[in-house]
């Protein structure tokens, strides 16, 4: 049985921009098509290579800038032949424009009660759905941010997976009761978790399978891995704003090789490894025992060189 892949691009507008009191079309361009390596520029990546991904998409900023920047974005994903499911930063409630962040609510969705949480979650499910997408059925909290209560809030709202279990970020803020190394799809507190993909890059230490967390050869390596194992899943995460820096003025020309290198390598690789959607409902092996890649000295501190060269350009440029 091919290992399935779930490509998940977290997409949202980016509280950092609305800290620093930028208008709403510069929060907006900033956080979806950043120096022109944002949303659009990840769908045409995707549609050049046939592959399949999620965007999770943040309806939250809506309550604070409207509804249509989130329309837009939806618009933009479904018309590309993607899928669009449910993320959530919880703060967004109590925001106000331009007040640079001084009101907020919780920024963690395990810091709500379950019975908030079911209302939270309900209301951006159906914002989201006013927003043009199709009644969602998967979800990532934001930050990870996810409790059982969490879990089964969503299963009492029909959800039928959760993908914010990143043992990388256990306990805290990702606080599902699974081990930290529980990186196959499981079933749990009602619906189907499907954990985020970790490495281990130095012994006890785990690194999560993020674009910008996981160097090139990394990447290949974890591919490779869950190959050669018959892993169940493998889930891939990026984000709208992460390939370009943090500012969103400029392509990050690190992330950019590793996103339209990840995309190639699952091209090659179609046969064994397969890009899904959520609401194609594949079918998963469930509980299976695979274990992260173990660590590589020499794969770990190329990646730190890289990373240490890309903040010294980064510097340079700024």
């Amino acid at each position: 049985m091919a290992t399935r892949v779930f490509i998940t691009i977290d997409t949202e507008l980016m509280w950092r921009h609305h800290v620093a009191g930028l208008d709403m079309a510069t929060i907006v361009q900033r956080s979806l098509e950043p120096a022109g390596v944002g949303v659009g520029w990840q769908l045409a990546q995707l549609k050049r290579h046939n592959l399949k991904a999620c965007f999770f998409v943040d309806p939250m900023p809506a309550l604070v800038y409207g509804l249509d920047p989130i329309k837009r974005v939806v618009g933009a994903i479904l018309e590309a032949g993607q899928e669009v499911q449910l993320h959530v930063h919880p703060n967004w409630t109590g925001a106000h424009a331009g007040d640079k962040g001084a009101t907020h609510g919780p920024f963690e969705l395990i810091d709500y009660s379950f019975d908030e949480q079911v209302g939270l979650l309900r209301g951006a499910s159906d914002m989201l759905v006013a927003a043009g997408a199709p009644e969602p059925i998967a979800f990532r909290s934001g930050s990870y941010s996810a409790s059982d209560d969490t879990l089964g809030a969503l299963a009492q709202l029909g959800f039928e997976y959760d993908s914010s279990h990143n043992g990388s970020e256990h306990p805290w803020p990702s606080a599902i009761s699974l081990p930290v190394t529980q990186i196959a799809p499981i079933g749990h507190r009602g619906l189907i978790e499907v954990p985020v993909t970790l490495i281990e890059d130095q012994k006890g230490h785990l690194r999560h399978f993020q674009i910008c967390a996981l160097s090139v050869g990394e990447m290949q390596a974890a591919l490779d891995h869950a190959v050669k194992h018959d892993h169940a899943a493998v889930t891939v995460v990026s984000h709208g704003f992460e390939l370009a820096n943090r500012a969103g003025t400029r392509p990050n020309a690190v992330h950019v090789k590793r996103f339209e290198a990840l995309c190639a390598m699952l091209a090659n690789r179609r046969g064994v490894l397969v890009t899904e959607f959520f609401g194609d409902r594949p079918k998963l092996a469930l509980g299976r025992d695979d274990k992260p890649l173990g660590p590589n000295t020499l794969r770990t501190r190329l990646r730190q060189a890289e990373q240490l060269w890309s903040n010294w350009v980064e510097e340079r440029a700024a």
